[in-house]
Order: C-alpha cells, then sequence, then structure tokens
C-alpha cells in the first residue's frame, strides 16, 4: 500500500457514512439506506457550481453540535483515512459553525481534539502499518458579517496552537463582495502571534485571487488550481515555492473543469510548482485520497515518479515538526521507491 498524505480535508465534508447512521440513532434521526444519505451529503454528476456544491455541508453540521458527536467524527475519520493508507492528514474544520447548541468555538476545538486523542489511543492497541498523525486547522470563515466570530476563531487556534492545532485557513465561497484582501488585519494578526497558514484561493476565482492570498504572505494555497490560467503567476508560484493543495475531483464537482482528462496537476508539477494531491471534502465528493490517485493515473497518466514528487511536496509543506516531517520522508522513500 502507498502511503500518503492529505494536507486539505474538511471534516464536514467527510463523514464516514456509518458513522453519520451511528449518530442519527443517537439523536433519534431516521435510519437512513446509503442512497437516502448519499443524496444528503454528496454531490451527483450534474453538480453546477461551488455554490451547490457548499449546500451539501447542511446535514452534516446537525450532527456535529455536541461535544460527543464532534470527539466521536474525529476518531472515526481517522480510523477511516488509517485504513486507506493515510500517514498524515491535516484535518481542518471551522469551530464558529459548531456552537449552535451551546458550545463555544474552544469547546468544539476540545472535543475535537479528544477524538484524535482517542484515536492515538485506539492506534497503539491496534498497531499496524506506519502510524497515521494528525492535527487540526481551524478555518475562518468569507461570510459577511462574521468578524467576531473570526476574531474567536483566531483567538481559540493561539489558545490550542501546539496542542493539538497546527494551523490557521480562510474558507468559503469565494465572492467579490469578500476578496482575500479583505482579511488582511486578521492575517497580520496571525502572523505576529507565529500561526501558520494557508488561503483558499483561485477555486472559484481566478489568478487575481491568488495573487491577493499571496500578498497576504500566504505560502500554501487551497486549490490554487486557475493559476494555470496566468503563465507568469504559474512562474511566480515555482520560483517562490509555494504550495497548492489540489482537490481533483472537488474541482470537477464545482465545474472548474470538465473532465479529469484536463486536470493539470501533471502540466504544474513539470512546471516546478509545488503541487500536491487531496481530497477537499471525501463524502461530499463521494471520494478518498486512493481513489484519487487511481483516477489520474487512469484518466492523466499520472506516474509514479510524480506520484512520489506530490508526496514529498506535501511532506515538505505539512505544518508539522521537523521529527515529523523526517519521519514523512523516510516513510516517502520506503513507499515509493
Amino acid at each position: 500500500m502507498k502511503s500518503l498524505i492529505d494536507l486539505h480535508l474538511h471534516i464536514d465534508g467527510s463523514l464516514p457514512y456509518a458513522t453519520v447512521k451511528k449518530l442519527c440513532r443517537a439523536h433519534g434521526l431516521p435510519d437512513y439506506t446509503h442512497a437516502q444519505l448519499f443524496e444528503k451529503m454528496s454531490v451527483p454528476a450534474s453538480c453546477h457550481n461551488l455554490n451547490e456544491y457548499l449546500q451539501k455541508f447542511a446535514f452534516p453540521l446537525t450532527l456535529m453540535q455536541t461535544r460527543s458527536d464532534l470527539r466521536v467524527i474525529v476518531r472515526e475519520l481517522l480510523q477511516e483515512l488509517k485504513g486507506q493508507g493515510l500517514v498524515y492528514a491535516e484535518l481542518r474544520f471551522a469551530p464558529q459553525k459548531h456552537t449552535s447548541q451551546g458550545l463555544t468555538q474552544a469547546d468544539a476545538v476540545s472535543a475535537a481534539l479528544a477524538g484524535l486523542a482517542d484515536f492515538y489511543d485506539w492506534q497503539r492497541a491496534n498497531p499496524a502499518g506506519p502510524d497515521l498523525h494528525s492535527g487540526l486547522i481551524l478555518c475562518l470563515m468569507r461570510i459577511p458579517g462574521n468578524d467576531r466570530e473570526n476574531a474567536e476563531t483566531l483567538r481559540v487556534a493561539k489558545q490550542f496552537l501546539g496542542r493539538g492545532v497546527i494551523g490557521l485557513d480562510l474558507a468559503g465561497a469565494e465572492i467579490p463582495a469578500l476578496p482575500n484582501r479583505a482579511y488582511a488585519p486578521f492575517f497580520a494578526q496571525v502572523r505576529e502571534w507565529g500561526i501558520p497558514y494557508t488561503i483558499h484561493a483561485g477555486e472559484a476565482m481566478g489568478p487575481d485571487s491568488i495573487r491577493e492570498a499571496l500578498a497576504l504572505g500566504a505560502k500554501r494555497i487551497g486549490h490554487g488550481i486557475r493559476c494555470r490560467e496566468d503563465r507568469d503567476l504559474v512562474k511566480r508560484l515555482a520560483d517562490e515555492g509555494i504550495t497548492l493543495e489540489c482537490c481533483a475531483t472537488s474541482n470537477l464537482n464545482t465545474k472548474v473543469f470538465d473532465a479529469y482528462t484536463e486536470y493539470p496537476i501533471k502540466g504544474l508539477l513539470h512546471c516546478g510548482v509545488r503541487a500536491t494531491l487531496n481530497t477537499d471534502n471525501m463524502s461530499v465528493s463521494n471520494t478518498n485520497l486512493p481513489r484519487e490517485y487511481a483516477r489520474l493515473e487512469k484518466l492523466t497518466g499520472l506516474n509514479r515518479i510524480e506520484e512520489a514528487e506530490l508526496y514529498v511536496n506535501a511532506a515538505k509543506a505539512a505544518f508539522c515538526s521537523e521529527a515529523e516531517r523526517v519521519r514523512l520522508l523516510k516513510l516517502g522513500e520506503l513507499a515509493w521507491a
């Protein structure tokens, strides 16, 4: 089995179906069939755009409003990832989205971290293959009028940094009314506090969105795939060593591309861009990381040398300790030699 790294995985878009069924029973909800859950949680091939895609987060979020819910979800999601061959995963979520039943943002993060600790206990009791290590990225949200909530997310990230929280993100639909530059004061504070961060850009909007993220100091870009529309920007990304968190199936779902055969990750690698391959949302996009690699192998000719490069790029860009980076690179040598 290949060793795999996922740097861009949203918890609320990646709930295992078995976990959802368990939580539905606990909350007295219907015993949904697999087909019914697919309709509620996953986009069809006819998905038109990012806004339609984002609607699939509504139902999972109803199951993520208590400490026990979040704890179970994180533990069982990591167990699923371990079974897929992942050795490192950065799980991201917006704690401000988990406060509708009385939790504070700090409560939500604490519960997710308890799930991470539960997973490590389970992993020690069930050793099989390389360990999976993980950490949490907290998301600021592009939502009109939520500066107070974003400021709280920032404070919570500082509170838990080094205790399982490893970084920050800016997520949510890219719209002209909320450009990345509007969040400059938040990222000035992030830099002052020394919190690693990534920014969603170059997905629904084009190259200018990526340039704005770079102006905010981002060294990692969530998606960033529309850089291909500007040759000078591609060269800049390569020259500055910026990492792109590419998510192929998600980008097809949201109609950034029409077919896997058009997905430009091979071309970006050959231009010297530090691209990585990730899932984004496993349940919403009905995918996982082994499936992403297999699809691109079949439909774009992605080869083992390029896959090894994607892995190394991810290991080098991970928000982890240097000791963990050394572990990941050694695992990569063994798995991809």
